[in-house]
């Protein structure tokens, strides 16, 4: 998937006003799973996204994931892209959504083994939310 779709999507699924919304929500959550998972699965999902993408997911390389709950998750992105929590939940699952599509299912599974149960309702399945 290329940058521009990608973020076209996210925009979308968002219900977000401007290309800029999108941009800095997907931003802010690339950064906070880079921050929550382990550093080299951080590195590998990188590697299947446009490198505008992808540049906010390296730099964690041999580092272990921190743990953080889905709230915590929430938080981190809602200050990062300078929203309110629940606006940052909304957009981190349309993001969770163009992810699984834009990834192959096996790297999408290995991101989801990093996220502990909380986090179930970022990788559920479109339309069994």
């Amino acid at each position: 998937m290329k940058y521009d779709e990608f973020i076209k999507e996210v925009q979308g699924l968002a219900q977000l006003d401007s290309r800029q919304a999108a941009e800095q929500a997907t931003r802010a959550t690339l950064e906070t799973i880079a921050e929550r998972i382990v550093g080299n699965e951080a590195s590998q999902l990188a590697d299947q996204l446009p490198k505008e993408l992808g540049q906010y997911l390296r730099g964690h390389e041999g580092e272990n994931g921190g743990f953080f709950s889905l709230k915590e998750f929430y938080e981190r992105v809602s200050q990062k892209a300078g929203i309110d929590p629940v606006a940052a939940a909304l957009q981190v699952r349309a993001i969770f959504m163009v992810l699984n599509e834009a990834v192959t299912p096996g790297e999408f599974a290995d991101v989801r083994a990093n996220f502990s149960d909380d986090y179930s309702e970022l990788f559920a399945t479109p339309g069994k939310v």
